[in-house]
């Protein structure tokens, strides 16, 4: 049976609503605002990074929410709530949907996938959890972990997917996904126009995820200056 939760995101834009440190608009209320503008538009679901960011953001609209930590361990890749804190920080927020790094590669402190999912679904059993893949493989390893939701938030960024595009070869990769995936995928990952959101929901997504084509001015304005520049 449908969640609730999974009821309200089905067919629609989910807007990533993310800063960091280093960016300009870097700030819990400006991320905050960025979501209401987005609800306003008509986004049916918000993903977020930090507790901060997630708290001000629920406290501004009231569709679901994705949670993230991001934290990087030195010596690696994963960082995407990587570790079992982060993942219960998260799901402390009262985030409707925590989203973490789901592939194979090795996690910080030697932590195991498993473990930490075994440990909070007694902790958050309510809780929905998402799982951030690059590859097939991972597709797979994330299904046989019990993730109730699939994205493809990796793709293209991870060392094994470097420089792959969701929608290269009419979006072969996603059709695989979905093609072995049965339950909820959320496509997500250089959705970077309308034309790609809305085919990613017609090939049968459950939703998808846009972020920096709307969130992240430095890079709007950017493409503009090149186009100019060139």
């Amino acid at each position: 049976m449908e969640s609730d939760v999974l009821k309200k995101i089905k067919g629609g834009l989910i807007v990533s609503c993310q800063a960091l440190k280093e960016e300009p608009l870097h700030s819990s209320f400006i991320m905050s605002r960025m979501a209401k503008a987005a609800v306003m538009s008509g986004a049916i679901g918000i993903r977020a990074n930090s507790v901060v960011d997630i708290q001000a953001i629920k406290d501004t609209v009231s569709v679901p929410v994705i949670g993230i930590l991001k934290n990087v361990y030195e010596g690696c890749s994963i960082f995407i709530t990587p570790t079992l804190k982060e993942v219960r920080r998260i799901c402390a927020t009262g985030a409707e949907i925590v989203a973490m790094d789901a592939t194979t590669r090795s996690r910080p402190n030697g932590e195991q996938l498993p473990e930490i999912i075994k440990v909070i679904r007694e902790e958050y059993p309510t809780t929905l959890l998402m799982a951030d893949c690059a590859t097939l493989e991972d597709v797979e390893y994330a299904l046989s972990l019990g993730f109730d939701i699939i994205g493809t938030t990796l793709y293209g960024y991870t060392e094994d997917t470097q420089g792959c595009d969701i929608s290269d070869d009419d979006f072969k990769h996603l059709k695989d996904v979905l093609e072995m995936v049965d339950r909820p995928v959320i496509a997500e990952g250089k959705i970077d126009t309308p034309e790609k959101a809305k085919r990613v929901l017609e090939l049968g997504c459950w939703s998808v995820v846009t972020g920096g084509a709307i969130t992240r001015p430095q890079e709007i304005a950017k493409k503009f200056v090149d186009a100019i520049n060139n």
